[in-house]
């Protein structure tokens, strides 16, 4: 049974390592098992684990938002609220 580390697993994913990291960070994906030598923590990775982790890849939302995104979101809310009005006058 091969185990692989996280840098090799991020490189068969097509992702960084720090990409990975995070997701596991943000329990995105599940954690493998993982050794602690010293005060380093290693993850090890299998390869139906990271078969598994490929297959969740397509639905994580990777919360990077372009200015055309921030702008739509911004026009959604100008929608939703409505203008205040001024009171007629006498």
């Amino acid at each position: 049974m091969n185990l692989f580390s996280t840098r090799e697993a991020a490189r068969k994913l097509g992702i960084t390592q720090a990409s990975l990291s995070r997701y596991i960070a943000a329990k995105k994906v599940p954690a493998p098992k993982s050794v602690t030598s010293g005060r380093m923590t290693l993850h090890l990775w299998t390869a139906a684990e990271i078969e598994h982790v490929r297959q969740l890849l397509p639905k994580i939302a990777n919360g990077r938002k372009t200015r055309y995104t921030k702008l739509r979101e911004k026009q959604k809310a100008q929608t939703k609220t409505s203008a205040p009005r001024k009171p007629k006058k006498k």
